[in-house]
């Protein structure tokens, strides 16, 4: 009854926060931003840059690297979708008859189920393992990847499709594997060099 009690505490909060981001912070520039942020192609160029700074600079190792850095990414998603998703089938907040008058929904609402967020498993693993890799090289800048992983997150609870639990579960989930994988990268390959 304790446990029963306390989820549905947690969905109370949950339901409560989603409606703050998705409606109470409504404003135009967010309107038009938060749809564009959370599209993943959007990023490639960033990727491509990634992939390329880390070919070019750290030859054989970087190689390695990119190859740990893909596992995170794949790892998280398919645990997410495979194991999360298909097994706890939590709706989407879009998908909610009783919330969806409420809601204002940007995009076209996913069919799938929302927790854990695939989105926020796959950039706060990817932000998580480029900091723990690069965090001796760039010091006070290498911080930035998790601003730019929390706001593809936050656009996914703004334009309507994710709760803010949804995206809290795949943050763990994504910054599970990057430490997993981070650690492995360096046991073996030892840290990138610093010059």
């Amino acid at each position: 009854m304790l446990l029963l009690d306390i989820a549905q505490t947690l969905q109370q909060w949950d339901q409560a926060l989603f409606t703050f981001i998705n409606n109470d912070l409504s404003n135009p520039v967010f309107d038009a931003l938060m749809p564009v942020l959370r599209i993943s192609y959007i990023w490639a160029p960033l990727y491509i840059f990634i992939i390329v700074f880390v070919s070019l600079n750290y030859k054989v190792q970087g190689l390695w690297w990119i190859v740990f850095f893909l596992l995170v990414v794949a790892c998280a998603d398919m645990i997410g979708t495979k194991v999360f998703k298909h097994n706890l089938e939590r709706i989407r907040p879009c998908n909610l008859p009783e919330l969806f008058p409420r809601i204002k929904l940007l995009v076209v609402c996913p069919s799938g189920y929302g927790f854990t967020s695939n989105h926020a498993a796959n950039h706060f693993g990817m932000a998580t393992f480029i900091f723990l890799t690069f965090r001796h090289i760039f010091k006070k800048w290498v911080w930035i990847v998790f601003l730019w992983a929390g706001a593809i997150c936050f656009a996914q609870v703004y334009v309507g499709v994710h709760y803010p639990g949804d995206i809290l579960g795949g943050a763990a989930l994504g910054i599970t594997f990057a430490v997993l994988y981070s650690y492995l990268f360096k046991k073996y390959f030892g840290p990138l060099p610093a010059n």
